[in-house]
């Protein structure tokens, strides 16, 4: 090998690991231009066929130079493509921020892009050298007490989870055999996308979505879509002071991750209360393994440090947080999504 051609060797075994670092430091970078197509609706203008920039820039009132400059963007990441000069089409990635695509994650962008989010990891070093989170820190208040008083940004972050929750429900619903029971409860169950996939999974069921009134009063549209209104009874209430009891299916998604392990054990306690007997406890997270190897529940378990003040945890951390308020975990079932089913019952 010659002197220049082991240079040129050098360059590239050096440049390779800061090309990769160089692309993640410009991510959120992308997530703000995710952001502003999905703001702006550019999926839903161009869901009939392709356009112009300069029709695209009227429809959505934009710089048309601006705008081509953020579309040219995108489509070097897939979610736009240009077909002729300054005309753009969706992709298949693109499509899912049409705000009528069965697989929508436009709600999910806009919650993602928002300064009020922003604004919180901006003091994402906060949270890593306190242990606490940012919310509370940038907005004077834990950040469901703050959905309360800003009941827009609550919107914007109910129709963001019923978008996440889109994701995996079907995933959910096929892993799961739901066969055995008459009733089960979505407890934190939001505008009831999940309950409806596992009803409409199985004709004979019925659901009690749980939630807080200002939640629940949203889900009735949504359950009317999904064919499962006559079969939903919506119950308001708070799981830290109490749930309805009873059944013979509890389902819990994307809440316990939002605290830690004492106000969890709290929200597991009333659970464990409400159970009968023979009663099924699912809880429906992301279940970290023990290595370090890249697994989507890390990213959201630094989100939950810093937005909520929750953890993401492995297998033997929701062992030892079940067993604490007498439940056992009997099984943990894998899905095709990253989210995992954890069986639990009583233990006495």
């Amino acid at each position: 090998m010659t002197t220049q051609s082991l240079s040129i060797a050098t360059a590239v075994e050096t440049t390779a690991p800061q090309d990769t670092l160089y692309r993640l430091l410009f991510g959120a970078s992308v997530t703000q231009a995710i952001y502003v197509a999905a703001k702006l609706g550019i999926a839903d203008y161009l869901s009939d066929g392709p356009l112009a920039v300069s029709e695209l820039a009227v429809r959505s009132n934009t710089h048309e130079r601006s705008l081509y400059r953020l579309l040219r963007t995108l489509a070097g990441f897939g979610i736009f493509r240009e077909t002729d000069p300054r005309v753009f089409e969706l992709t298949s990635t693109g499509d899912a921020l049409r705000s009528d695509s069965p697989n929508c994650y436009r709600n999910a962008a806009i919650f993602l892009g928002e300064e009020w989010l922003w604004r919180v990891w901006s003091r994402a070093m906060f949270s890593v050298q306190t242990g606490k989170p940012a919310w509370e820190h940038v907005h004077g208040a834990e950040a469901f007490e703050y959905f309360d008083t800003h009941p827009e940004h609550a919107d914007i972050f109910n129709r963001a989870m019923t978008d996440l929750t889109a994701a995996a429900a079907t995933a959910v619903a096929e892993a799961y055999d739901f066969s055995g029971f008459r009733n089960i409860v979505d407890v934190a169950g939001g505008h009831g996308y999940l309950l409806a996939q596992i009803l409409k999974s199985q004709p004979g069921l019925k659901g009690i979505l749980f939630d807080l009134l200002s939640v629940i009063e949203g889900a009735g549209g949504l359950l009317k879509k999904e064919g499962v209104a006559d079969r939903v009874q919506r119950v308001a209430g708070d799981f830290f002071e109490s749930v309805h009891k009873g059944a013979d299916a509890y389902v819990i998604k994307h809440a316990i991750h939002d605290w830690d392990d004492e106000r969890a054990a709290s929200i597991l306690q009333n659970i464990r209360r409400a159970m009968t007997t023979s009663s099924k406890l699912l809880i429906v997270e992301a279940v970290i393994p023990e290595d370090s190897e890249p697994h989507p529940g890390k990213v959201m378990d630094l989100s939950m440090l810093v937005l909520a003040g929750g953890t993401e945890r492995t297998a033997e951390e929701y062992r030892r947080l079940l067993n604490s308020v007498d439940l056992r975990i009997t099984r943990i079932v894998p899905t095709r999504s990253p989210l995992s089913i954890i069986e639990a019952v009583r233990i006495n």
